[in-house]
């Protein structure tokens, strides 16, 4: 809006538009894009970054200028117009000047016999010199209320807010001013802000590791009677494993299962079948199947 309203032609008007958008962009992104260089690096960017916040909340400050001036312009246009209506106190001045030098012409004129001519004259004059007080005064208060239409007008073109700071000492506009780069600071400082927080690294914190989380080996035993079918008891070892042995957990594990399987196949406590190596070891089909099949292999 304020390059639109600093242009003249469409050409000029869209030119300003651009520089305005790369002087934000500008002044956005550049305290975020040279925090991680070096100090001339930075030093280069903190006075282009300068350059591109003084020239962005200039341009802010003319568009919060001119808005205000437009709103003023449609708050004075609300106010109810006073026209003058007859003539100016100018004229009604002269003409009264010339009834009051008539009364007193006829008004030093002497007559010893009763004079009803004269008597007419100055009371025709009297009646004038009141008509054009009558209407001096009618001018007078036409006057006053284009004055208090006029001071309405002036008020309302200022801003509210910025009105109130001339009791403090300040012109309006010099406040209108003021408000508008303090506006335009803070529009800008936020967008700074926003930006650096957006773009700052991102830091990964990786938690260490112990031997016991890297890996485990855990036995399940499940004893078996032929005389009573009791609860299974459950035993779990966990046994640290290193993180080059954990590429060989399957082999052990089988390994340790098929001792386990052979031993209690000797005892009689299980059956040599899928099903009671299963059973016995509490694992899935497919493992008590290769079980299975290494014993028959011995």
């Amino acid at each position: 809006m304020a390059g639109w309203q600093r242009g003249g032609f469409l050409a000029e008007r869209v030119l300003w538009i651009a520089v305005g958008v790369v002087l934000v962009v500008a002044a956005h992104l550049l305290p975020a894009l040279v925090r991680a260089d070096g100090w001339r690096v930075r030093a280069v960017g903190a006075l282009l970054w300068i350059g591109c916040i003084a020239a962005t909340c200039y341009g802010h400050a003319a568009f919060f200028l001119m808005a205000q001036k437009h709103a003023g312009e449609l708050r004075a246009a609300a106010v109810p117009a006073v026209t003058a209506k007859g003539r100016g106190m100018a004229e009604i001045a002269r003409d009264r000047a010339d009834a009051v030098t008539r009364l007193a012409g006829t008004n030093a004129r002497r007559c010893v016999a009763p004079c009803p001519s004269l008597t007419a004259d100055r009371t025709t004059a009297a009646a004038r010199v009141e008509q054009f007080d009558e209407e001096m005064a009618e001018a007078r208060r036409a006057e006053a209320a284009q004055d208090r239409a006029a001071a309405e007008r002036a008020a309302a073109l200022v801003d509210p807010v910025t009105g109130a700071l001339t009791a403090f000492g300040v012109t309006a506009p010099r406040a209108e001013l003021v408000t508008g780069l303090a506006f335009a600071g803070v529009l800008e400082a936020v967008a700074c802000f926003a930006w650096l927080l957006a773009l700052r690294p991102v830091t990964v914190t990786e938690s260490p590791v112990t031997p016991a989380q890297q890996g485990s080996n855990t036995v399940t035993v499940t004893p078996v009677t032929p005389e009573s079918h009791a609860a299974p008891v459950v035993v779990t070892a966990v046994e640290s494993v290193a993180p080059a042995e954990v590429l060989s957990l399957p082999v052990i594990e089988q390994r340790d299962d098929m001792t386990r399987v052979r031993a209690a196949i000797d005892a009689g406590q299980v059956r040599p079948t899928v099903i009671g190596i299963r059973t016995f070891l509490g694992c899935s089909q497919s493992r008590a199947a290769a079980v299975r099949k290494q014993l028959g292999g011995l």
